[in-house]
């Protein structure tokens, strides 16, 4: 099996399990299961393409990326699983659904079908980073690169963890209902979630990058953050969000805005937003 042959099998496993979720997602109250199904439908099809044997055995580096990728995909994957068994639909999905009406159904399997494809980069890049050339200075069997991203895969699932465990505490106490959380992580960043979710895709590049800096690997693993970059930031993620929250908290999601910055945890001065 080559290379292109390995990228090519992953696009309809990823396919068939972005319709399976417009099945589940297509009645009301059952959005919230699309991200689940993505997260652990990215992380098959990545192990797959990191440990398939092209060529050889599955070496330690491929193991490695493999066994990052899996955690974040069960971490991810069952935090929103779990979120997701109480019911209820995603913000986003409810604006979609209002903004598409009679059409949602048929425009929702084909903006699904969008999120395989985007999946199916992602895995692109974990293969890039668990196939990435011999490098010429090792640290026992594995680059200092390997060790690197590895790390930072492990800072960005964690933090993503604390985030999302601090936002639910915070939402636990019902003085907190008409409030916008704005502390520990949430008062760095309004999406520290997001952030970390995009750090974690920019180890893969770390790895894939590694000593042989002129590799093509690497380069094309840096797509993967880019791309989530502009997903998170302009896209389909704190877009839509924040345009949720402006409806459903008003000044209290203004104010939080003039204080705390969207994506990266840098103080400014307080401004006036329209």
């Amino acid at each position: 099996m080559t290379l292109i042959l390995l990228a090519a099998c992953c696009a309809p496993g990823l396919s068939a399990a972005m319709g399976g979720a417009w099945l589940i997602a297509r009645r009301p109250g059952r959005s919230g299961w699309i991200d689940a199904i993505w997260s652990f439908a990215v992380g098959v099809a990545s192990v797959a393409a990191a440990l398939a044997p092209v060529g050889h055995a599955p070496d330690l580096r491929q193991r490695l990326v493999a066994g990052m990728v899996a955690l974040w995909s069960l971490r991810l994957g069952g935090h929103i699983a779990l979120r997701s068994a109480h019911g209820g639909d995603d913000p986003r999905y409810v604006a979609l659904r209002e903004a598409w009406g009679g059409s949602f159904s048929v425009r929702l399997l084909g903006f699904l079908q969008i999120q395989a494809a985007a999946g199916w980069l992602l895995a692109i890049c974990v293969m890039m980073a668990a196939r990435a050339p011999a490098p010429a200075y090792r640290l026992g069997d594995l680059a200092w690169s390997d060790y690197a991203g590895a790390g930072l895969l492990i800072a960005a699932v964690i933090g993503e963890g604390l985030a999302d465990a601090q936002l639910k505490a915070f939402r636990a106490h019902p003085a907190n209902a008409r409030l916008v959380c704005d502390t520990g992580l949430w008062g760095l960043s309004r999406h520290p979630n997001y952030l970390f979710e995009w750090l974690g895709w920019v180890a893969y590049a770390v790895i894939a990058m590694g000593p042989s800096a002129g590799a093509l690997p690497g380069w094309i693993a840096w797509s993967g953050p880019v791309f989530m970059y502009w997903l998170l930031v302009h896209v389909s993620g704190i877009p839509p969000l924040e345009a949720h929250m402006l409806r459903s908290r008003g000044e209290a999601f203004r104010a939080v805005q003039r204080r705390v910055p969207a994506f990266w945890p840098i103080p400014r001065a307080s401004k006036e937003l329209p």
